[in-house]
C-alpha cells in the first residue's frame, strides 16, 4: 500500500543527502577516481595549480627581483590566508591576502626606487604566500575549498599579467592619474571575471541556473570586492610614497572590515543552527521520524535549485522546510510515523497554521511563517488567496515524498511514490515541482 511505509525498506540502502550547500544529492555507489561531477572546478584548479607551479619554478630558476619586497608581501598574503573567513553561502574569502596580492601586482615603486618584478614573480609570490597561510589550517583539519583558493590566485594573475607589461611600456614609475585609472579598471575587470567564475562554479555545484548564480554572486561579492579592490589600489599607491609602511597602514582598515564580515557570518551561522536545533524538537518528542526535517530540507533545496530560486529565497526555504512540522507539537496524539500526508486535510491545515503561529512569534521570519502556513494547500489554493507561494508548493512535494518513502526507501519504492505524486498534479501538487523532484532523484 502506498499509504504505509514498508518495514523491509528500513534495511535497504537509500540515497545519501548532502547539505544544502554541498551540491547535488549523491548516491552511495562509488564514483571512478578518474571521473568528476564538477569538471569546470577541476579545470580551474588544475590550470591555476599548474600555472602557479610553473611560475614558482621559473622565478626560483631566474632569481627573485627585489627579494625583500617579495618576502614582505608574501608574508602579508600568508597572514591574510591564515585569517580567512567563511561568509554566508559557504563563500570562503581572505580579504587581507587578496588585497595584499593585488597591491603587489600593481606596485610601481617603493619609496624612491622603481620596481621591476614580473607577472610570473607576482604569481609565484602569491602562490607561495597562500600555501604558507593554508598549512596551519590543513594541519588541524580545516582544509580550504580548493576552488576558492584557485580563484584568489587566478584573480591576482589576471591583474598581474595585464598590468606588469604596461608598467614598462607606459613608463609608469609613480602615482599618476593614468596609473590610478588603469589600476582601478583592471581591478574592476578582475572582480567581474572572478564573480563570473564563482557563479559558474556555483551553478555547477548546486545544479542551478547560471543567470541566477551570476546575480547571486554579484550581489554577495559586491561589498567584499569593493573593500579588497580599493585597498589593493590604495596600498600600491601608498607604497610608492611611504615604502612598506603603506602596506601596514592600509591593511588596518581592511582588518576592521574583515572583523565586521566575520561577525555577520557568525550571526547568520548561529541563527541557522538555532533553527536546525528547533526543528529537532519534533523528532525528540517522537512526532516525526529522526532526520525527517533534514531530509525534507535537502530535497526542497535541490528542487529549488533546479527551479532557479535565488540565494535569499533558498535560505528562507531552508528555514521553512526545517520547521514545516513544528505545528505537530500541538497534537495530543502524534500522527503515525509523523506522516502528515496521511492526515486529513483539516488536520494538515491545523498543523500548518499552528506551526506558522509559532514561527511568527520570532518577529523576523514572516515570509517563512507564510510559507509554512500554506504548505498543505492544494495546487489551486485554498479560499481567496490564490495559488500558494512556490516555496510552499516545494515543501508540500518534498514532505509528501519523504513521508511515503522514509529514510531507507529503495529505488523501486521511490519510483512508485514519484508516480503517485504525478497522478495528483492536477489537484494537489505543482507539476513543475514534481518534475524538478524527478530530476533531483535521477542524480542519486
Amino acid at each position: 500500500m502506498m499509504t504505509q511505509r514498508q518495514s523491509e525498506g528500513a534495511h535497504s540502502s537509500g540515497p545519501v543527502l548532502s547539505g544544502p550547500e554541498g551540491g547535488a544529492l549523491s548516491h552511495h555507489r562509488p564514483r571512478p577516481i578518474w571521473r568528476t561531477s564538477r569538471p569546470l572546478r577541476a579545470v580551474l584548479v588544475g590550470a591555476t595549480g599548474a600555472g602557479a607551479l610553473a611560475a614558482l619554478v621559473w622565478t626560483a630558476a631566474t632569481g627573485f627581483v627585489e627579494p625583500y619586497v617579495a618576502l614582505a608581501f608574501c608574508l602579508v598574503v600568508a597572514a591574510g590566508e591564515l585569517a580567512r573567513i567563511t561568509l554566508p553561502g559557504h563563500r570562503e574569502v581572505a580579504p587581507i591576502a587578496s588585497a595584499g596580492a593585488i597591491s603587489y601586482a600593481l606596485l610601481l615603486s617603493l619609496g624612491a626606487g622603481p620596481l621591476h618584478h614580473s607577472a610570473l614573480q607576482v604569481v609565484a609570490v602569491v602562490a607561495l604566500g597562500v600555501a604558507l597561510g593554508e598549512l596551519p589550517h590543513i594541519a588541524v583539519g580545516r582544509g580550504p575549498r580548493v576552488e576558492d583558493v584557485a580563484r584568489r590566485v587566478f584573480a591576482t594573475a589576471l591583474v598581474a599579467v595585464a598590468f606588469r607589461p604596461l608598467v614598462e611600456r607606459l613608463d609608469l614609475s609613480g602615482p599618476s592619474v593614468t596609473a590610478t585609472l588603469l589600476m582601478a579598471t583592471l581591478v574592476m575587470f578582475a572582480w567581474a571575471v572572478d564573480s563570473l567564475t564563482a557563479a559558474v562554479l556555483r551553478a555547477e555545484r548546486l545544479r542551478t541556473r547560471l543567470a541566477v548564480a551570476v546575480r547571486d554572486e554579484l550581489r554577495a561579492q559586491f561589498a567584499t570586492g569593493v573593500a579588497i579592490g580599493s585597498s589593493g589600489v590604495l596600498i600600491a599607491l601608498a607604497c610608492t610614497v611611504t615604502g612598506l609602511a603603506g602596506l601596514l597602514v592600509f591593511i588596518a582598515p581592511l582588518l576592521v572590515s574583515q572583523v565586521a564580515f566575520r561577525r555577520h557570518a557568525e550571526v547568520r551561522r548561529t541563527y541557522l543552527e538555532t533553527v536546525r536545533a528547533l526543528s529537532r524538537v519534533t523528532e525528540v518528542g517522537g512526532y516525526v521520524e529522526n532526520g525527517h526535517s533534514r531530509r525534507v530540507s535537502h530535497l526542497a533545496h535541490g528542487i529549488a535549485c533546479e527551479l532557479g530560486l535565488a540565494e535569499a529565497e533558498l535560505l528562507e526555504l531552508e528555514y521553512a522546510a526545517l520547521m514545516h512540522d513544528i505545528g505537530q507539537l500541538s497534537l495530543r496524539e502524534p500522527i503515525a510515523a509523523g506522516a502528515t500526508v496521511l492526515a486529513s486535510p483539516r488536520e494538515q491545515r491545523r498543523i500548518a497554521e499552528l506551526g506558522s503561529a509559532i514561527i511568527r512569534e520570532t518577529g523576523v521570519l514572516d515570509n517563512v511563517a507564510e510559507t509554512v502556513r500554506r504548505q498543505c494547500e492544494p495546487l489551486a489554493g485554498d479560499g481567496d488567496e490564490g495559488v500558494p507561494p512556490l516555496g510552499s508548493r516545494i515543501i508540500k512535494v518534498a514532505n509528501a515524498f519523504d513521508d511515503l518513502v522514509g529514510e531507507n526507501g529503495d529505488a523501486e519504492r521511490r519510483t512508485a511514490v514519484l508516480e503517485r505524486l504525478r497522478m495528483d498534479t492536477d489537484s494537489e501538487y505543482d507539476p513543475r515541482v514534481v518534475d524538478a523532484l524527478a530530476t533531483v532523484l535521477s542524480r542519486v
